[in-house]
């Protein structure tokens, strides 16, 4: 079993999907040294990026292009981009695909550029951006066919399964992006409406897998390998896309693996946990800066001991720490 995306080959097709505010380069480094064999950025606004480009450089910096950060440890990653209007995507895609923006340094390359078709948050969708495309076939099929002429990259395309259970769709849409030159779809089984609530419709995937001849991954409850295997026999899936069961347990990845090869899986033990997600901390700290870092690592590390004894009142700490070293007391004291 492999999959191809352009010039890049996934032997067991299983990728990190995108999370605005959680897969970021730090994390997205953590699941690729475990496992995970593709990586997407966060989200990245089209329009953002163009604008914070031809305009003069805003006091914080080029906030939007620090987004599309890859380090090499975190290859294959794809930059995941969103937006309504056809030209600033292709704008924002030949951007991404040479490197050649203010604010870039020195970073890797995106593998392939992701048009984000799947967000159901109410400050995008209500731009008609994100999820939102999925009521617009049309213009989402013009938006496929222009981020594929401004780049060479191979083009993919996330969407969910429709707006509502009225309004179930990605089917269709998904023969429109494979007819536009997309490369390859990730489904997410779940509707805007649904957001992220619990009971993804698996056969939605089956259904994109049928109309389709490009790669199709699923993505939506996976939180063990057995998730993944009984995904793959269910929908008949290239690929799948773990997006929160890898939320404080990275460790997924090397479970999958260890199960579609037929070898023993050790789970991690306590403090396996805990010393990545002190780890985990240090490294986002030390990229962003003390309370920044601090407040961006805690979601993390609240998520690493869930489930321990004493976990509950550990993240209630962790939420009120002032620095790493009160962080790695109260990690301590787990143990």
């Amino acid at each position: 079993m492999s999959i191809s995306i352009g010039g890049v080959r996934l032997p067991r097709g299983i990728m990190l999907a995108p999370m605005a505010g959680v897969a970021d380069t730090t994390f997205r480094k953590i699941c690729r040294t475990l496992g995970a064999e593709y990586t997407v950025t966060e989200m990245i606004s089209a329009r953002a990026l163009c604008y914070e480009q031809i305009g003069r450089r805003h006091r914080g910096g080029y906030k939007t292009a620090q987004l599309a950060q890859i380090t090499p440890e975190e290859t294959p990653c794809a930059a995941q981009i969103f937006g309504s209007e056809p030209e600033i995507m292709a704008e924002a895609a030949a951007m991404l695909s040479t490197g050649e923006y203010r604010g870039y340094g020195g970073w890797e390359l995106p593998c392939a550029i992701d048009i984000n078709m799947g967000c159901p948050v109410r400050k995008v969708v209500s731009n008609n951006e994100g999820c939102a495309l999925m009521r617009y076939p049309e213009l989402a099929g013009r938006i496929i066919e222009a981020v594929c002429r401004a780049t060479r990259l191979p083009v993919t395309v996330k969407m969910r399964a429709g707006w509502s259970p009225d309004e179930i769709n990605a089917p269709e849409l998904a023969k429109i992006a494979e007819a536009s030159g997309a490369a390859a779809l990730c489904i997410h089984a779940r509707t805007r409406t649904q957001m992220y609530a619990p009971g993804a419709n698996w056969g939605i995937i089956k259904k994109v897998k049928e109309a389709v001849s490009i790669p199709v991954f699923g993505n939506g409850d996976i939180y063990s390998a057995a998730d993944v295997l009984r995904m793959f026999r269910e929908t008949g899936c290239d690929g799948v896309a773990v997006a929160r069961g890898a939320l404080g347990n990275p460790w997924i990845f090397s479970e999958i693996a260890a199960a579609l090869e037929g070898r023993e899986y050790r789970p991690p033990d306590i403090t396996d946990r805990l010393n990545l997600a002190l780890r985990h901390a240090e490294e986002i700290v030390d990229r962003l800066g003390g309370s920044t870092g601090l407040a961006a690592a805690r979601s993390h590390l609240a998520w690493y001991v869930k489930g321990e004894p004493g976990a509950a009142a550990a993240r209630a700490a962790i939420m009120r720490a002032k620095s790493l070293d009160e962080v790695r007391e109260i990690l301590k004291g787990l143990l």
